[in-house]
């Protein structure tokens, strides 16, 4: 599935609380958050085109128990871009537990997003990696530059409780899940974005 811009838009909290929380500092050690699991998001920092729609990416992770790590909200993280921005980055995709790729178009276009998801790759590949693809409006799904990535990554999903599982009568549960690439046979094994999450 391939989500249109503006799915994951956060209407909880005032955009003013959005915008504070984005812009805090915090540190991350994965040794502070032992309890929960830990996802490290990339995405492209200058093309979500308002930021209740990461927020809203981070509220539904949240709220199933998970820390987030972004990068601009790292005070570890240097005041410029550098080598040790790039260490700093491995590390942290290393010792997170997820690694989670915002795709928008712009975000496949970039060098540090395709960076960042080749560290993943050798890092978390493949039960620990999930591409969310997000195309514009309007757009259609084949028309979405980054469909190679679906392709050979597990994807986020979103099923709505209409649709059964294959050669059975069991609906398949409202809620997002994480899909695997389709297999020889042509199915996808999917597993709730929470097991997922914990596993």
């Amino acid at each position: 599935m391939i989500f249109e811009r503006g799915h994951f838009k956060s209407n909880r909290i005032q955009k003013s609380s959005i915008n504070e929380s984005l812009n805090e500092s915090r540190s991350f050690s994965k040794n502070k958050y032992e309890s929960k699991p830990t996802v490290f998001i990339s995405h492209k920092h200058s093309d979500l085109q308002d930021v209740e729609e990461l927020k809203g990416v981070m509220e539904i992770l949240e709220d199933l128990g998970a820390k987030i790590y972004i990068d601009s909200m790292d005070n570890n993280m240097p005041g410029h871009t550098c080598g040790d921005t790039a260490i700093r980055i491995k590390d942290v995709i290393k010792h997170c537990d997820k690694f989670l790729l915002i795709a928008t178009e712009k975000a496949i276009e970039s060098y540090w997003c395709n960076w960042e998801l080749g560290i993943g790759d050798t890092h978390k590949y493949i039960d620990h990696i999930a591409v969310l693809a997000i195309k514009e409006k309007g757009e259609y799904d084949h028309e979405f530059k980054g469909n190679e990535y679906l392709q050979i990554y597990p994807s986020i999903d979103f099923y709505n409780g209409s649709t059964y599982y294959r050669e059975s009568t069991q609906l398949i549960s409202r809620g997002y899940y994480v899909c695997k690439p389709k297999n020889k046979e042509g199915l996808r094994l999917i597993l709730p974005l929470n097991d997922w999450l914990n596993k």
